[in-house]
């Protein structure tokens, strides 16, 4: 057996290839959207996914404001900021930051699953997020993505 032709290869920035994909969340949980959209950022379901490269793809992600939360998560999950201020500590719920940011609900929570250092902050720039059913991307001729069918 020749073992010099099973070779590993590594992806890098020259040979991925990125696609733009799009994602309804109307209707979806939270928590099982935003991991499997953070998959498709990393590139996790890509054959030749490499830990240190953006191999993921663009995810566009739209009707962010019907996102569901379960329970009396609605009321209760809290979201903590800090102005840098001594006593500066905001707390947000959920309800409050729907009705100031609907997007950045989902974006927080896709945000928490990427990786925290620069490969996780350039992948999150590959992440597009909508409040409503119009998005900025018809260029780019996005392909319709169903979560439910995704592992």
């Amino acid at each position: 057996m020749d073992t010099l032709s099973y070779k590993t290869i590594s992806a890098n920035k020259s040979n991925v290839t990125k696609a733009w994909l799009l994602v309804d969340a109307e209707g979806e949980t939270l928590g099982r959207l935003s991991s499997k959209v953070a998959i498709l950022l990393r590139g996790k379901h890509k054959p030749s996914f490499t830990p240190h490269v953006d191999c993921g793809d663009n995810v566009v992600i739209i009707n962010a404001e019907k996102v569901t939360l379960s329970g009396n998560k609605w009321s209760e999950k809290t979201y903590v900021r800090y102005t840098g201020y001594p006593g500066g500590q905001r707390f947000t719920t959920a309800n409050q930051l729907l009705e100031k940011n609907p997007a950045g609900i989902v974006e927080r929570a896709v945000k928490g699953m990427l990786p925290k250092n620069r490969l996780g902050a350039e992948l999150f720039r590959n992440l597009k997020v909508y409040a409503g059913s119009e998005h900025g991307q018809e260029a780019q001729k996005p392909t319709v993505v169903n979560v439910k069918d995704l592992k």
